[in-house]
């Protein structure tokens, strides 16, 4: 379900389409995202801008239509919240093995998300699947609704738990490698 597009050339992702730059990475390794910003004439206008994230180990990455379906995200959001993981349908799609276990660059995000809030995804994604109200409770009980925290606060991160982590956890967007479930 991944798509990476190294035959294109390099991508600049200033240059991608305004439909295709959520969930993408460029060629220098850092995420896309999308923005939006009030044209000469007043309307609101959407434009695809570089994020100071780097993502290792995925450059040149375009999201898949089945991986943005399979885990219920949409390419048109501008910016990300943890309140996507409080939402038990959001979250099942997101913790479903079309997207866990095939969409590595959609996971990595949102585990670096819910890491940021304190919350491992693949212990959150095991709550969800045998218990998903008890995922919620988890997750509210981390102190995710009362807003973010830093990596720092999470704590150390075994190997175990997740892959190497960019040292820039930004809320909007960040990556590191899936842990298995």
């Amino acid at each position: 379900m991944m798509v990476r597009h190294r035959n294109l050339g390099e991508i600049i992702c200033e240059e991608l389409p305004v439909g295709m730059c959520s969930f993408s990475i460029a060629s220098s390794g850092k995420r896309c995202l999308l923005e939006t910003y009030t044209s000469d004439d007043g309307t609101l206008e959407f434009q695809c801008k570089t994020s100071e994230v780097v993502v290792e180990n995925m450059p040149e990455w375009i999201e898949s239509d089945e991986c943005t379906s399979a885990c219920g995200v949409d390419r048109y959001s501008v910016g990300i919240s943890s309140d996507s993981l409080l939402d038990p349908q959001s979250s099942a799609k997101l913790c479903s093995s079309a997207c866990y276990q095939n969409c590595p660059n959609i996971v990595d995000l949102y585990h670096n998300l819910a890491l940021a809030e304190g919350v491992f995804l693949a212990d959150l994604c095991k709550a969800q699947k045998t218990n998903p109200r008890r995922a919620m409770a988890q997750l509210l009980s981390s102190g995710a609704a009362s807003g973010p925290a830093s990596a720092a606060a999470a704590g150390p991160i075994s190997d175990e738990a997740a892959g190497p982590i960019s040292s820039d956890l930004h809320a909007i967007s960040v990556a590191c490698a899936p842990s298995s479930m």
